[in-house]
């Protein structure tokens, strides 16, 4: 289901699992940059395009997760 990007970006940090990649993204909402992390790795250190195709699809297509999920990683499907 799609998330709303709306005033929960303007208010709070997001995270956002897209399984279907195997991807998550991080919003940082006083930076207001996006971060992502592939499952099995540590998050990138560079932040990516607010307008990547791939961050698009994970917030039409992806599910919000917890920080707490979004740190613990998850790993890659065999």
């Amino acid at each position: 289901m799609a998330i709303n990007k709306g005033q929960l970006f303007v208010d709070n940090d997001v995270f956002i699992d897209y399984a279907f990649e195997e991807v998550m993204f991080r919003w940082d909402h006083v930076e207001r940059k996006v971060y992502v992390r592939f499952y099995g790795e540590d998050e990138k250190s560079s932040p990516v395009r607010q307008d990547s195709g791939l961050f698009n699809q994970a917030i039409l297509s992806g599910e919000q997760i917890t920080q707490q999920q979004y740190e613990e990683g998850r790993r890659v499907s065999e």
